[in-house]
């Protein structure tokens, strides 16, 4: 019986789970950054996840693959932002318009919630694998 893959499947989805809330987290930091490093303002960025198929580890490993999930990439939202009249802002245009971010911070705290309770499921699916493992190791010490 080999338990680690269910270790590990979990530990990707922990790893995938953490990188969604680091960009969350991104995006509310610079809900309001009307520069960014390219002239223009933040833009939304967001996570994208693939499913994978990985080899599983120990004695049946020729023949079992397990299904585990990763980041595939992160991609900008390219959304414009809303314009607001700030006429004394210093980035806003001739007419005193000001290009904002695209971030919704309603939507970013729908984000947070969303991962941050995955992360949490996750988690606990992976102390009882981490569990199910230390006392399958204990059988014969009793």
């Amino acid at each position: 019986m080999d338990l680690i893959p269910g270790v590990q499947m979990t530990a990707s989805a922990l790893d995938a789970e953490k990188t969604r809330i680091e960009v969350t987290a991104q995006n509310i930091t610079n809900a309001f950054t009307t520069r960014d490093a390219d002239g223009q303002p933040y833009q939304r960025k967001e996570v994208a996840f693939e499913a994978f198929l990985d080899k599983a580890q120990g004695a049946n490993a020729a023949h079992s693959l397990m299904q585990s999930v990763r980041v595939s990439g992160i991609v900008s939202d390219k959304e414009p932002g809303e314009r607001i009249y700030k006429p004394h802002h210093p980035h806003a245009d001739d007419e005193g318009m000001v290009l904002m971010p695209n971030v919704k911070m309603s939507e970013e705290m729908v984000n947070l919630i969303t991962a941050s309770h995955a992360y949490t499921a996750n988690l606990t699916a992976f102390q009882t694998s981490k569990e199910l493992v230390n006392k399958t190791l204990s059988i014969g010490k009793a």
